[in-house]
């Protein structure tokens, strides 16, 4: 039996497509994580996290090399596209910083979304701008929560956001926009102190993959409300070894028959609330698929992981061990490229084939 039939929507890796440039100061702490896009034109386009001297963050551009036979060889380096410029992501005592965005085409607003981290002096926090072109991009601030399981979301470290390309159906059957995003439950306070509360109702305290939804009447009417979300729940926590510690979103959910495809990021190892404890981790790529009108009903969820750290760029680098799936790439072939970062240092990408949904659904039923 081959690895594809043990394990659907397992990655096989095609290879390096972008490091840091050596004679760079503004990549001397890699480039990885990166958000992707294609133009209407056909071009792919990179969106990495850029990392400089002292952890600070820009996000950047590039285009994707192609060979002649189709395959991902390299990049064009097109400059930036955000630089830590809002009070929310700038931070006197570390400087701030936008990191770790992913890019989605939101179908029926017409246009690309990107969330991100901003990094101020209260922590992490997801926030979302939008473009027309992919090249121009407007920011519309952090996402504002409603208040769920009797505790404000807003206070939350967060981090991991994506949205859905299209309409889902919201808890009380609603058509709405829908986003994925991982809270850390960790309240950071502007000295630096931190401090962890869970949500009252919430049992399980490791960091977990969360869903909210969009009002998609409203966000037509005013693309500023894509900020306002409602209806925020648990979706998946942390269930084998290789994730035991916590896990977090990855690719931006894709259609394919049967469900919603998105790879996640499971950590297992040890991290301390302190930032001078040197971290000692390993992250996993592993896959889910929900549903299509209900994602919140998980139909598949892979036991083992689909990439693990197992290559040298992987294995070495910023944060040893590392492999962090942040970007999907549809292919007309019926392949899909995952673009990750390896070791928080640089970028890999590789490949799966969309199984037959009889094949992961069998999966499930074993």
């Amino acid at each position: 039996m081959s690895i594809a039939e043990k394990a659907p929507f397992q990655l096989q890796r095609i290879g390096s497509v972008m490091e840091p440039d050596p004679n760079d100061p503004l990549e001397a702490w890699g480039v990885l994580n990166p958000a992707s896009a294609r133009s209407p034109e056909g071009d792919l386009f990179l969106y990495p996290r850029v990392v400089a001297e002292g952890n600070y963050s820009r996000i950047g551009k590039a285009r994707v090399l192609f060979d002649g036979r189709g395959e991902p060889r390299g990049v064009e380096r097109m400059g930036y596209v955000l630089e830590p410029e809002e009070r929310y992501e700038r931070s006197m005592r570390t400087h701030g910083g936008v990191e770790d965005p992913r890019v989605t085409f939101v179908e029926p607003l017409g246009l690309w979304a990107m969330v991100y981290t901003a990094v101020s002096s209260v922590g992490p926090r997801v926030a979302v701008a939008v473009s027309r072109d992919l090249h121009t991009w407007h920011r519309l601030g952090l996402l504002k929560y409603q208040k769920t399981c009797a505790v404000s979301f807003n206070q939350y470290g967060n981090k991991d956001g994506m949205f859905f390309p299209d309409v889902v159906l919201d808890p009380k059957g609603n058509p709405a926009l829908a986003i994925l995003h991982r809270p850390t439950y960790q309240v950071h306070r502007p000295d630096g102190t931190v401090l962890l509360e869970v949500p009252c109702d919430i049992e399980e305290s490791r960091e977990s993959i969360w869903i909210a939804y969009i009002s998609l009447e409203k966000a037509k009417e005013d693309i500023r409300k894509l900020v306002y979300v409602y209806g925020n729940e648990l979706l998946a926590a942390p269930v084998e070894q290789w994730e035991c510690l916590k896990i977090g979103g990855g690719t931006p959910p894709v259609k394919i028959p049967g469900g919603w495809l998105t790879y996640y990021h499971g950590v297992s190892g040890n991290i301390s609330l302190d930032p001078a404890v040197t971290k000692d981790v390993c992250y996993s790529a592993g896959a889910l698929v929900l549903d299509p009108e209900r994602p919140t009903t998980i139909l598949y969820r892979s036991r083992e992981p689909v990439l693990s750290p197992e290559r040298d760029p992987e294995q070495h680098g910023i944060v040893p061990n590392v492999v962090f799936p942040t970007a999907a790439d549809v292919r007309e072939n019926g392949e899909i490229d995952v673009y990750y970062g390896m070791a928080d240092s640089s970028i890999g990408v590789a490949r799966t084939r969309i199984p037959d949904q009889s094949d992961w659904l069998r999966q499930v039923w074993d």
